[in-house]
């Protein structure tokens, strides 16, 4: 529910008497909690926020803040804790453990499926379908996700572990978890995990996640992090090794091999970042796969460059590695048009006029009062007192009985506020104040005659820019960053090398489909650009 950015649409103090019912609401939906647990997560005192969003795909959720950290999210009259809650009373809720490679997937926006539970000497947590529970994994009993079970314990067995066990709706590392301080789980020591025996539902191989669970410490938040960008690598590297790479290209320089195959193996939504894994460099992560698991042979063919020289085409990990759909960044964002779960489609802006209070006089008539949207109409209209104090002049006053439509109105719209609609599919329409602002784009010089291109607003055509960075980056084969617009709040620019207007001219208005005349220094391309 929180994988994409939210909009916030108020934030405000709570009052006493929706403080105390909050109490109310926190103690029937978990009856565990003792008196003082209640009175810690709602202090009398501490200033407590209610903060409303809507959720990417238009849910309206009602959020609770206190120290600036989330605490309890409500979303169809239900309230769920977070995983800041749940850190703090880990035992709140019924708890499924998983692998910790499964923890991308559910970050990514996965539910948690039957075959990757890890399921205890003791059994599964006893819960019913609709049940709101948790997930954590091996070796830390700290949840990193919440959710509803999708199917009772009992009938989790029936089905013999398979299908869906988890609708998840918040992780760690999600929109909701980034609202608050951005803090670690804690190390809890998980009891099964230290000496029961345990049984996963999958095939008792190791899988590929799992080669690179022990690169990090997985009783840290740091750990947990690398262990997240470790799963990551790990994933890119099969996948281009299997899909990617030919026998007839080795030897292949290693840094080819991961500009070229593996960044664009990267799912859509993730960035891989080799400084982020616990490896740090890829010539630690090749050696890794190398000597630990024997997928590659990597050697020094000339001075300080190293190269593939070998691919164990029939190793078992590289055979069993089922390729994950819709993983390709070029094929998922430029080629098919799809941004995440649903295609972009541009929005339908239509131009609207704002009734003024000088205005509003001369639409009592009509039923429209103060800040009434209006559209332009073609039509007669004979001058009354009120239009001849609203729109003319005082020389015009003993002149002027009558004017044409088109010019009484070029008359009220000049003295209106102008605002515009914007309908993105599926959304109900938005309607702000002012003129639409066009997506900017720009060249600057950095440093000794280096050119960059910068771009802005992309945010109100309801584009991600990490989304478009990422297209480009693939389609221009330059590095592109993210910088906070000054003086914009929640609004980032996007940078990437060099001029690339003609690039991203073809990407907004042929893959993107936004008008022309919503993009503003598509002139200021190179000359050669449309040859290209």
């Amino acid at each position: 529910m929180f994988v994409r950015p939210f909009r916030v649409k108020s934030n405000t103090v709570i009052k006493g008497s929706d403080r105390r019912k909050l109490r109310a609401d926190i103690s029937a939906a978990f009856p565990s909690l003792s008196a003082d647990e209640l009175s810690e997560l709602v202090p009398n005192k501490e200033e407590l926020n209610v903060v409303r969003i809507y959720a990417h795909k238009g849910d309206a959720v009602t959020i609770y803040v206190l120290n600036k950290n989330p605490l309890f999210f409500e979303l169809e009259k239900r309230l769920y804790p977070t995983v800041y809650v749940l850190w703090r009373l880990p035992a709140l809720l019924q708890t499924f453990r998983t692998w910790p490679p499964v923890l991308q997937k559910l970050i990514g926006g996965a539910d948690l499926m039957l075959p990757g539970v890890v399921v205890p000497s003791s059994g599964l947590p006893k819960v019913d379908q609709g049940d709101c529970c948790a997930v954590s994994v091996v070796n830390n009993r700290a949840p990193v996700a919440v959710g509803t079970a999708a199917v009772s314990s009992a009938e989790m067995n029936n089905l013999g572990m398979k299908g869906r066990g988890v609708c998840v709706l918040h992780t760690y590392m999600d929109n909701l978890w980034a609202f608050g301080d951005k803090s670690g789980p804690p190390s809890l020591p998980d009891v099964e995990s230290e000496g029961k025996e345990v049984k996963m539902h999958e095939e008792e191989e190791q899988s590929p996640g799992e080669m690179v669970t022990d690169q990090g410490d997985q009783k840290t938040p740091q750990g947990t992090r690398f262990l997240i960008m470790d799963a990551l690598l790990l994933q890119c590297f099969l996948h281009a090794l299997k899909s990617k790479v030919k026998k007839s290209e080795l030897p292949l320089l290693t840094s080819t091999f991961l500009r070229n195959h593996m960044f664009s193996c990267c799912p859509s939504g993730k960035q891989l970042d080799i400084k982020k894994s616990s490896y740090k460099k890829l010539s630690k992560f090749l050696q890794a796969m190398q000597q630990q698991y024997n997928l590659v042979q990597v050697k020094e063919l000339t001075k300080g460059v190293e190269s593939i020289v070998e691919v164990d085409w029939k190793h078992p990990e590289l055979r069993s590695f089922v390729v994950p759909e819709e993983t390709d960044v070029e094929a998922t964002l430029v080629k098919d048009g799809e941004e995440g779960d649903t295609p972009y489609h541009p929005p339908e802006i239509t131009t609207l006029y704002c009734v003024s209070a000088r205005l509003e006089p001369l639409f009592l008539d009509a039923n429209k009062s103060h800040f009434s949207i209006l559209l332009p109409y073609d039509s007669h209209v004979t001058v009354n007192p009120t239009l001849c104090d609203c729109l003319l002049e005082k020389s015009e006053y003993q002149e002027v009985v009558s004017l044409k439509w088109d010019d009484l109105f070029s008359r009220t719209l000049g003295r209106m506020q102008q605002c515009y609609q914007v309908v993105f599919p599926g959304q109900a329409p938005r309607i702000k104040k002012g003129h639409i602002e066009p997506i900017d784009i720009s060249v600057a010089s950095r440093g000794s005659n280096k050119k960059v291109t910068l771009i802005k607003n992309l945010e109100v055509y309801g584009l991600d820019p990490a989304v478009v960075a990422t297209a480009l980056q693939h389609r221009v084969q330059a590095s592109s960053v993210l910088q906070p617009v000054p003086g914009a709040k929640d609004k980032v620019l996007v940078q990437i090398q060099g001029n690339q207007i003609h690039h991203i001219g073809n990407l907004l208005l042929e893959h993107y489909h936004i008008p022309r005349k919503y993009i503003q220094g598509l002139d200021k391309a190179l000359k050669g650009g449309k040859k290209k």
